[in-house]
C-alpha cells in the first residue's frame, strides 16, 4: 500500500509541479523516510530537480509567464508523472511499471488541466498578488501531499481520490464558463457589426 500511496500522491502533484515533487521524493530517499526508490536520492537529479524548481518558482509567480510555462508543461509533466510513476511501482511487486507509469500520468494530466484552467482565469485580473498567492499554495500544497503520501500512504490514496474528483469537476466548470464568454463576446460583435452594416445600407 506504501507504493500505491506514493505513486497517487507524487502523481498528481506532479501536475501541479513536477519539479518540487522529484526533489521531495530525493529528500525522502535521503532522509530515510520510505522505501521511495534510492534514485531519486542521487545527487545529479536532486541537483537538476532543485534548479528547475528554482525557475519554475520564479515563471510560476509571474502573470501571463505562469500561462505560457503551462502550456509548455502540458506534455512535461504527464510525461515526468509517468517516468516517477513506472520508477516507484517497478519497485513494488504487485504494481507493474506500464500500470505505474498510465496511472500517474493520467493523475498529473488532471492535476495540471485544472492548475492551468485556473491560471487563466487569474490571469483576466493582471495583478501580481494573486498569481504569488496561488503558486506558493500550490508549492506548499504539494509539499503536503508528497509528505501524506511517504507517511501515510493510504490517507493519501482517499486525498488523491477526492483532489482528482474535484480538478475534473473544476476543469469542466471553467471551461463552460469560458465557451459561455467567447459567445457572449462573439455575439455583441456580431451584432455590433450588423448594426454598422444597417446604418450604411
Amino acid at each position: 500500500m506504501e507504493s500505491v500511496g506514493i505513486l497517487a500522491g507524487s502523481g498528481w502533484a506532479s501536475g501541479i509541479n513536477l519539479y518540487l515533487v522529484t526533489f521531495l521524493l530525493g529528500v525522502a530517499v535521503r532522509l530515510g523516510w520510505s522505501d521511495v526508490p534510492e534514485v531519486f536520492g542521487r545527487t545529479d537529479v536532486m541537483i537538476v530537480a532543485g534548479f528547475l524548481f528554482a525557475v519554475e518558482f520564479v515563471a510560476d509567480k509571474i502573470p501571463y509567464v505562469d500561462n505560457f510555462w503551462d502550456a509548455a508543461h502540458t506534455v512535461i509533466r504527464p510525461l515526468g508523472a509517468g517516468v516517477i510513476g513506472a520508477v516507484v511501482a517497478g519497485y513494488s511487486p504487485s504494481i507493474g511499471a506500464a500500470i505505474g507509469a498510465a496511472v500517474a500520468a493520467a493523475l498529473a494530466l488532471d492535476a495540471h488541466a485544472a492548475k492551468a484552467s485556473t491560471r487563466l482565469v487569474i490571469n483576466t485580473s493582471p495583478e501580481p498578488v494573486s498569481n504569488v498567492a496561488v503558486s506558493v499554495f500550490e508549492d506548499v500544497s504539494v509539499a503536503g501531499l508528497i509528505i501524506l503520501a511517504v507517511k501515510y500512504p493510504v490517507v493519501a490514496v482517499v486525498v488523491v481520490a477526492v483532489l482528482a474528483v474535484g480538478a475534473t469537476a473544476l476543469t469542466v466548470w471553467l471551461w463552460k464558463m469560458a465557451r459561455r464568454a467567447i459567445r457572449r463576446v462573439v455575439g455583441a460583435f456580431t451584432s455590433h457589426s450588423n448594426t454598422r452594416s444597417s446604418g450604411v445600407d
